[in-house]
Order: C-alpha cells, then structure tokens, then sequence
C-alpha cells in the first residue's frame, strides 16, 4: 500500500525576528494559493504542518479545500541553526552541512535535525498508511529528510529550491519508492 507525503516548503515570508510567528509575504500569500490549487488535484486527505506561521499559512488553503484543520506536528519545525542571530547565514549553513555533527551553540546539526524529521515521517507513516498528506515545512529540514534516503539530496539541491516548493515522496511502508517534484512556477 502506497503512502504519498507532499512536503511543501512554505512560501516566502516577511523577516521578522520572531522565528515562529513570521508571516507570509504578499508574495508568498500569492505563490501559497497557486500551490494549493496544484494539490487540489492530488486526493489530500490530512494536512500536517509545523508550528511555524508561515508554513500553516503556505498549507491552509488546501486544508479548507478537503474540510480538515491543519494538525500541527513540532518535527517539522525548520532546524535550529543558532541560539543567537548569526554574523553570516552563508558560512554557518555551509558549515553544518559540510560537518553533519557540527552545531553552532544551541542550534542543531544536521544529523539531530534529520533524526527529529525522520521520525515525525515513520510516525506519520504509520499513523496515515495508504493516504495523501500535505506537509508544511521548511527548506532545510526538507531536504535533510530527503537525504536520509539519498544523498543526492544536499546543500546544492536545497541551495536550488523555490519558495514555495513541493516534492511528493511515496513509500511503500517505510521504504521509500520514488520522488516526485510537482511544483511548478507559473
């Protein structure tokens, strides 16, 4: 039995120092409705997001499409880089993703990040066997998910990504089977 998971990286958001309630821009309000049109085609059955704003808003349109909340599931959260701002986005993402055990104080590596995502999916998995699901997230943890299945998925791949993007992952029980990008900028 095949399980579809539609991970979505939100869309474009207005900076704002709180992480957590950061909003779509009205960009990425415009790039989230189209989004939400392309899975409209899909079967949705459930939409999980992370608690993140600006990852429900990229995934709630399609939730109100199929009549269902968003359920909020914390291992999609985007991973912690830092406990403090830091000086160059550039070389501190370069650099946990050249040394997965490396974190910056209070910020997660890569491979404590992958394993939270990893098991929000085996429970998601689990719990959703045989269905479509949305899920809303965010770049990084993406693609560390992804590149627990391959490594093909890396800093370039996640370097190249749009905002919003969509990649439709199918397992068949735990195994994943094929890789999908159905995002398309219209």
């Amino acid at each position: 039995m095949l399980t579809n998971l539609y991970f979505v990286r939100h869309a474009h958001s207005t900076y704002t120092p709180d992480e957590l309630g950061r909003p779509l821009s009205l960009k990425g309000s415009r790039d989230a409705e189209v989004s939400n049109r392309i899975l409209e085609n899909e079967n949705i059955d459930f939409v999980i997001s992370s608690p993140y704003k600006r990852a429900i808003q990229t995934v709630e349109g399609i939730a109100t499409f199929i009549g269902k909340e968003v359920a909020i599931e914390d291992g999609f959260k985007e991973r912690t880089l830092s406990l403090e701002p830091v000086k160059d986005f550039n070389l501190a993402i370069t650099k946990v993703w050249e040394e997965p055990s490396f974190s910056w104080p209070g910020g997660e590596s890569n491979t404590v990040a992958q394993k939270r995502g990893i098991k929000a999916v085996e429970k998601i998995v689990n719990t959703h066997e045989g269905k479509n699901i949305v899920i809303g997230t965010h770049g990084n943890l993406m693609v560390l998910i992804m590149n627990y299945f391959d490594q093909k998925y890396d800093f370039e791949f996640w370097k190249n990504l749009d905002m919003p993007d969509i990649y439709k992952l199918t397992f068949e029980y735990k195994d994943l089977k094929e890789v999908n990008r159905i995002w398309k900028r219209i």
